[in-house]
């Protein structure tokens, strides 16, 4: 028995996902202007399709849904860069800007609602594919299509011959296989990159520092407990949202946590700078903000690497 798979085709300008493929992002945001509205129409690992505006009826790429946030445009880019489909921050403003009829003065930093999605995939022009038989060309932002219907499965075929080709991960596999691979209804585990982990780690902690509290959002910063580059993994189990200046002392040693969720701050703060009142205040505390789903919650193994390797003591 195979598993249906859900697809969502959502419409968007040819420049987005110009420079997207030029740029061969491996994480994307599709962004959305409103800024307010929830995104429910997938479950995470399903697909998610992009299609040009009108004339250009076409399916052009697309990826699998990680998670929908509301996010500063500030914050998106900071996270995801020209994965947002433009070439800088002011360019994504004034694309905001357009569609909200909005400006510098009166929306500062305008809110975005951000699908994000992970293993993209572009498309040749010469693989474009024409956008469903019922699609209508008076849908705004998009449809949903499942493969148990004639039009889904005629689209999900078409995709799937596509990423064939081109050697991506296969899309169709039987139940058991699944159920081992990827856990039971997901057909794509997707990966997460170093902007969705970014708004992963924002959101988990409640957009608040796990030491101090603090909410004031543009200083607060996704931290990785193992760094990244010595194969610490973009997971939410392996994160920390601190205050810049926490994370800076974290990344270098001079606090840690250990496995109870306690803080430690190290005696080299006083050594090295003559100072850290504020640091201190923190030293044999618990983390006062954490994730409310326990399978995301600090890992002790991640934890206890970082007071071995990083923490001066």
């Amino acid at each position: 028995m195979l598993m249906a798979m859900q697809m969502y085709v959502g419409i968007t300008d040819f420049d987005w996902f110009k420079i997207l493929k030029q740029a061969n992002c491996d994480e994307v945001n599709f962004w959305k202007p409103g800024g307010r509205t929830n995104f429910k129409a997938l479950n995470e690992g399903n697909m998610f399709l992009f299609k040009l505006h009108s004339p250009q009826d076409y399916i052009v790429g697309g990826g699998f849904f990680l998670k929908f946030s509301i996010l500063p445009a500030s914050l998106a880019w900071e996270a995801f860069g020209i994965a947002n489909g433009a070439k800088n921050l002011s360019e994504l403003k004034d694309r905001v800007y357009k569609y909200k009829k909005t400006n510098r003065l009166s929306d500062p930093d305008p809110q975005i609602g951000c699908i994000i999605l992970s293993m993209p995939f572009y498309l040749e022009e010469r693989d474009w594919i024409p956008a469903p038989k019922d699609w209508n060309r008076n849908i705004v932002q998009g449809k949903t299509y499942d493969d148990s219907e004639i039009y889904g499965l005629a689209l999900f075929e078409q995709i799937q011959e596509k990423l064939r080709n081109r050697e991506f991960v296969p899309l169709v596999v039987k139940e058991d296989e699944l159920e081992n691979r990827y856990g039971k209804g997901q057909l794509i585990k997707p990966r997460i990159g170093q902007g969705a982990f970014k708004v992963l780690i924002t959101d988990a902690y409640q957009r608040r520092c796990a030491i101090t509290g603090e909410k004031t959002l543009p200083v607060l910063e996704a931290a990785h407990i193992k760094p990244y580059s010595l194969e610490g993994p973009h997971a939410i189990n392996n994160g920390l949202l601190l205050r810049r200046d926490f994370h800076t002392l974290f990344d270098r040693g001079y606090i840690t946590v250990d496995k109870s969720l306690t803080v430690e701050v190290s005696h080299r703060i006083k050594e090295d700078f003559g100072n850290g009142k504020e640091y201190y205040a923190h030293h044999g505390r618990k983390l006062i903000i954490l994730p409310e789903r326990r399978d995301q919650l600090p890992s002790p193994h991640y934890l206890e690497w970082h007071n071995k390797n990083v923490y001066l003591g």
